[in-house]
């Protein structure tokens, strides 16, 4: 591929792997774009392992079943691991949510050709895509519901690179977030939430599930016709929008079921197998380990120079390190040319159109929640008081957090970076953060990219300039903070003397 951090080639080199290169690159660009929607034979074989670990680990928490906990938090905990495991939650029954989050991966996505082509993953049918890359599930319930905080005069805390999983009605933005994916079109793609509970009616954990949430969760009079409107790829008909069609306290159920659901995963998200402060910065927190001196130069430029900690945050006064401080920013990330989103402007084989906007799509992030734009799967109520801030809004995402960060299951596997996956390692995003505006701008897929130019920012609406595009780090200082960032991934074991 054509990106200079990923390949590892050293500076010197860079001309003759230019000449070498642009043939592949080439190649690369002609296969994308006579298919941009088809899937690679590394991709596809990526993908079959993922589901058969999906499998695995849901034979295994099946067997759990017969011998719960007897501790009611952890039965919580349990559902929801079985629900986020659960294939049959999709509408081809193919896509569990794990698959976009699986734990060798600090629970984001886990197929690496994915992440170093597309960026974005397929949903249940499979020829659609999201046109974002998936967030982390680890630490994602102790974001705060979302609310104006009036001193700094911005919106923080919900889920979703947009926010708009705000937790306002369920008191915890996780618990929200879980309920956009099963009807979202291009992800699980059921056409009715009720789909969810009548699929979740059918599964073994249906008895623990009872037993936890109470015997009404599924004593609702499921119409004949259920099956079939349930195995049909939403979105629904605009004339009928809630195509199960129940009476209204069926209705109620179903609605009810469906968030003890998310809550449920959220409750699961929550626990020390996904949330669990592991890493080796907490091991030097706690005084039982310490950094190298590399790591601990890229903590201090982290605190100091780089101005890291401004927005992800590792903590403070009452305040856990949770390396984000749950605010929205504009990085200014260029455009992803290889979303497959871009290319899904016309209708497919239900005639479903997820990108009417086509190659002139921008995403312009929390302002698409707050207008009530054409959003890929059902957001929070918008609190009326937030519409005017719609336009200092534009162009901004979710601060992520760092936790977990570099997890990965192998050092060849590649994550993407950025809300659209246009970034392929740690170092590529921090020398962006380092150099945006200092490179020049080059067209996408030049060879040079990512080393001595940038593509243009995808838009740069209320980017932010005050901490992002010319720190003046070196080469060595952008490696050492790398080191830093690479010591927040959990399941740290400690070797050697302390």
């Amino acid at each position: 591929m054509h990106r200079l951090f990923r390949t590892g080639i050293p500076m010197k080199s860079l001309a003759c792997w230019i000449a070498a290169a642009g043939a592949a690159i080439s190649g690369v660009v002609t296969a994308l774009a006579a298919d941009p929607l088809s899937l690679s034979a590394g991709a596809l074989s990526e993908i079959a392992k993922v589901e058969a670990e999906i499998d695995r680990i849901e034979a295994e928490m099946l067997s759990r079943i017969g011998t719960p906990p007897d501790n009611q938090v952890q039965q919580v905990e349990l559902l929801g691991k079985l629900m986020l495991f659960d294939k049959e939650l999709s509408v081809n029954r193919n896509e569990a949510c794990a698959f976009c989050h699986m734990p060798e991966t600090g629970f984001t996505g886990p197929v690496s050709e994915l992440n170093k082509t597309t960026g974005s993953y397929p949903g249940s049918v499979r020829t659609r895509f999201s046109n974002r890359k998936p967030q982390t599930h680890s630490y994602a319930p102790l974001s705060p519901v979302l609310h104006y905080n009036e001193g700094q005069g911005d919106l923080v805390g919900g889920n979703f690179w947009d926010m708009r999983a705000t937790g306002r009605r369920l008191g915890n933005p996780a618990a929200e977030q879980a309920e956009g994916p099963p009807t979202n079109p291009v992800e699980m793609g059921l056409p009715d939430i009720a789909c969810a509970a009548y699929r979740a009616s059918q599964r073994p954990y249906r008895g623990l599930f009872e037993a936890v949430w109470g015997a009404q969760a599924f004593a609702i009079n499921w119409p004949a016709n259920t099956e079939q409107v349930c195995n049909t790829p939403g979105p629904p008909p605009p004339d009928d929008p809630a195509p199960v069609h129940l009476s209204a306290v069926d209705r109620g159920l179903a609605a009810a079921t469906f968030d003890q659901m998310a809550q449920s995963i959220a409750g699961y998200e929550a626990s020390h197998e996904v949330t669990a402060f592991s890493s080796k910065y907490d091991v030097v927190l706690a005084g039982k380990a310490k950094f190298t001196p590399q790591e601990q130069r890229g903590y201090d430029l982290f605190r100091g120079r780089a101005q890291c900690n401004g927005c992800h945050r590792d903590g403070g006064p009452g305040e856990e390190p949770l390396f984000t401080d749950f605010t929205a920013s504009n990085i200014g990330t260029p455009r992803n040319p290889d979303l497959p989103f871009y290319a899904e402007s016309t209708p497919d084989a239900r005639g479903y159109v997820a990108n009417k906007s086509g190659a002139s799509y921008v995403d312009i992030g929390v302002a698409d929640f707050l207008g009530e734009g054409p959003l890929l799967s059902r957001p929070s109520p918008v609190d009326a008081r937030w519409k005017p801030l719609e336009p200092q809004n534009r162009g901004r995402v979710r601060v992520p957090t760092l936790r977990n960060v570099d997890k990965r299951p192998s050092p060849d596997f590649v994550k993407a970076y950025g809300h659209n996956g246009y970034f392929k390692s740690l170092k590529e995003i921090v020398h962006f953060y380092n150099t945006r505006d200092v490179l020049p701008r080059c067209a996408p897929h030049d060879p040079r990219e990512l080393s001595f130019f940038w593509t243009a920012s995808a838009t740069t609406e209320n980017m932010n300039t005050s901490k992002v595009g010319n720190l003046g780090l070196s080469e060595q200082e952008e490696d050492a903070l790398v080191a830093f960032m690479q010591t927040l991934s959990d399941g740290y074991v400690q070797t050697g003397p302390k």
